[in-house]
């Protein structure tokens, strides 16, 4: 993904070892370029207004029924190549059902990064989604008994004000360290902890 550098990453991953130093819990960041493909939207527009050109064609024009079949097929493969671009598709689909979208992967990769078997039930997700524009903090339940309601929102907010500002890696750093903050608080380092997930930036499709 082109908002990282190799540098970029390696600060990141530097940030995640350095805030776990501090506490016995576990930070997973995941980058999405997307949470869906979103690829029935084309489709189903270029459908439904495929199915509104013969009503036309047949009251302002004195065209055959072939040569109008043939005129809406046109219609319908010409708009589903026009919107199958990414940009287009994901612009089309309402902001709700990109946030169900986006959240369902979110609560996908809280298990798939195995985030819920962490010892003391304390592993956290920093979990982003670009084309949703969608980013969230997911805890564990250990964690979120000790941490006040509020505290990840504002995390995200900030972050989201340094993606919106073209400073991502610094967003992503900033987020690390507070909520490391929020874990060294309530769970202190430990003798025995391993360190058994990853703590480089982990970036999906």
């Amino acid at each position: 993904m082109s908002m990282f550098s190799a540098a970029d990453k390696e600060r990141i991953s530097a940030a995640i070892s350095e805030a776990e130093r501090n506490t016995s819990g576990e930070i997973v960041v995941v980058v999405a370029a997307q949470s869906d493909g979103y690829h029935y939207v084309p489709p189903l527009v270029a459908a439904i207004i495929a199915l509104l050109v013969p009503w036309v064609l047949i009251y302002f024009t004195h065209l055959g029924l072939v040569q109008i079949y043939l005129i809406q097929l046109a219609v319908f493969a010409l708009i589903t190549a026009l919107l199958m671009p990414l940009p287009m598709r994901t612009a089309l689909v309402p902001a709700s059902i990109k946030h169900l979208h986006a959240r369902r992967r979110a609560m996908e990769q809280f298990l798939v990064q195995n985030l819920d078997t962490t010892a003391g039930r304390t592993g956290v997700l920093l979990f982003i989604s670009c084309a949703e524009h969608h980013a969230e903090i997911i805890a564990d339940r250990a964690i979120n008994n000790y941490v006040p309601e509020g505290v990840w929102q504002q995390i995200i907010d900030e972050l989201t004000e340094h993606i919106g500002e073209g400073r991502a890696t610094d967003g992503f750093i900033v987020a690390i360290g507070a909520i490391g903050d929020e874990l060294a608080r309530h769970f202190p380092p430990g003798d025995d902890d391993a360190d058994d997930l990853p703590d480089h930036l982990i970036i999906l499709p």
